[in-house]
C-alpha cells in the first residue's frame, strides 16, 4: 500500500473511532437522560428552592434519587438554554420519568397545588386546622406564624393574632407549604379585597381594626347578604348611644374559642353571665378581637351600614334565613312572640 494510501486509511480509522465514540456518548447520554429514575408510586414532592443555580439543583436531585446523573441534567439545562430558567417551587414527580421530564417540569413551573377552600366565617384555629387537612401546613405552625408579633408588624396587622384577616376565599397552594408563605397568602388576599371598599381609602391599621371587629360579627349573625348592612346597622346604632352589642355569636366565640368547649346547639342565660372580654351581653362596645374571618359581604356591611333607626333584630325564619328589625324592646319581644306562635302552630 502506498504512503497515500495508508494515510487515508489510518484517517478513516480516526474518522470511524471519532464516530463510534460520539455514538457511543449520545447513546449514553441518552441512557440516562430518558432512563426512569428511582421514584416509586405514588410519586412524591420535590422542593427547588429560591435563588438555586441548576447545577446545586441537579446534585440534589441526584442524591435524592430523582436523576441518574447531575452531569447529564447540567449538560441538558446549557443545551436547552435552560439553566437560569428553573422555577423554584414544589413539584410532584411521577414515577418513571427521566432527566428530561424533570427539567421540563421545574422550567415550565408545573408546581403540586392543593385546592383550598376557605369559607366564612373561620376562626384562627379552625383556618389553622383546615390547612392541616389538606396538607398545607401544620396547625400548630400556623397558629404560631399568626401570633408572632414581628410577622404581623410585617403584615401591617394591628394586633396579637391574625384573627379576622384571614380571608374566606378559594386558594391554590402547594403541599408542605409553610406558615409564613399561607399566612401570607391570606392576608394579602384580604388586602386587597378590602382595597375595592371606597370608605376604607386611607384607614389606619387602628381604625380598620375596629370595621374588621364588627365585620367579624356581622359575619356570624347575617343568613342572608341582603340583611347584612341592615344587622351592620343595628350594631353601628347602639356602638353610637353606648348600648351593648348582645351578639350571641361572641358567646360562642367564648365558649369555643376562649374556653375550648365544644360549638353548642344552644345558648343559654348562664352562658351570658360568663365574665370574659368578649361576651357583648357583659360589656359594652367591640370585643378586644375579630372572632371570625369576614367575607367582602360582612367587610362591605361593616363599612357601609345601611341607614336604619333601629335597635333591634330576631331570626323570625331559620330556613329562609330572614330576620325581624325593630327599633324598640317591646316590638323586638312581640316579634319573638309571633315566631313561637308560628312554631306552635306548625
Amino acid at each position: 500500500m502506498s504512503a497515500n494510501g495508508s494515510r487515508i486509511a489510518a484517517a478513516g480509522l480516526v474518522v470511524g473511532l471519532a464516530v463510534l465514540l460520539v455514538a457511543g456518548f449520545a447513546f449514553g447520554l441518552f441512557r440516562l437522560l430518558s432512563a426512569p429514575s428511582d421514584i416509586g408510586a405514588p410519586g412524591r414532592l420535590f422542593e427547588v428552592r429560591k435563588g438555586e443555580s441548576s447545577s446545586e439543583l441537579a446534585l440534589r436531585l441526584q442524591s435524592d434519587g430523582v436523576i441518574r446523573s447531575a452531569a447529564a441534567f447540567s449538560l441538558a439545562a446549557r443545551v436547552e438554554g435552560k439553566t437560569g430558567k428553573l422555577r423554584s417551587g414544589t413539584y410532584r414527580l411521577e414515577p418513571g420519568m427521566g432527566t428530561l421530564a424533570v427539567l421540563n417540569l421545574v422550567v415550565e413551573g408545573k408546581e403540586a397545588l392543593q385546592k383550598v377552600l376557605l369559607p366564612e366565617g373561620l376562626t384562627l384555629r379552625e383556618t389553622g386546622s383546615l390547612l392541616e387537612r389538606y396538607g398545607i401546613v401544620s396547625s400548630s405552625d400556623f397558629l404560631k406564624a399568626a401570633t408572632d408579633p414581628a410577622l404581623l408588624g410585617e403584615l401591617g396587622i394591628d394586633g396579637n393574632s391574625a384573627e379576622g384577616y384571614l380571608f374566606p376565599d378559594t386558594y391554590f397552594m402547594p403541599e408542605g407549604y409553610g406558615a409564613i408563605p399561607a399566612l401570607e397568602d391570606l392576608v394579602a388576599t384580604f388586602k386587597e379585597k378590602v382595597a375595592t371598599i371606597p370608605e376604607a381609602a386611607g384607614m389606619d391599621a387602628a381604625a380598620l381594626r375596629g370595621k374588621v371587629i364588627l365585620a367579624s360579627i356581622i359575619e356570624k349573625e347575617y343568613r342572608i347578604p341582603e340583611e347584612a348592612p341592615l344587622i351592620a346597622s343595628v350594631f353601628t346604632n347602639r356602638l353610637r348611644i353606648g348600648m351593648g352589642l348582645q351578639s350571641c355569636a361572641t358567646v360562642v366565640y367564648v365558649l369555643t374559642e376562649r374556653l375550648g368547649k365544644p360549638h353548642p346547639e344552644v345558648v343559654y342565660d348562664k352562658d351570658l353571665k360568663i365574665k370574659d372580654p368578649f361576651n357583648t351581653y357583659l360589656y359594652r362596645g367591640l370585643p378586644p378581637a375579630p372572632i371570625s374571618s369576614p367575607g367582602l359581604v360582612a367587610l362591605r356591611a361593616a363599612f357601609e351600614p345601611a341607614s336604619t333607626a333601629w335597635l333591634y333584630f330576631r331570626l323570625v325564619d331559620p330556613v329562609a334565613g330572614t330576620h325581624h328589625f325593630s327599633t324598640t324592646f317591646d316590638e323586638h319581644v312581640r316579634a319573638g312572640q309571633l315566631v313561637l306562635t308560628r312554631i306552635a302552630g306548625q
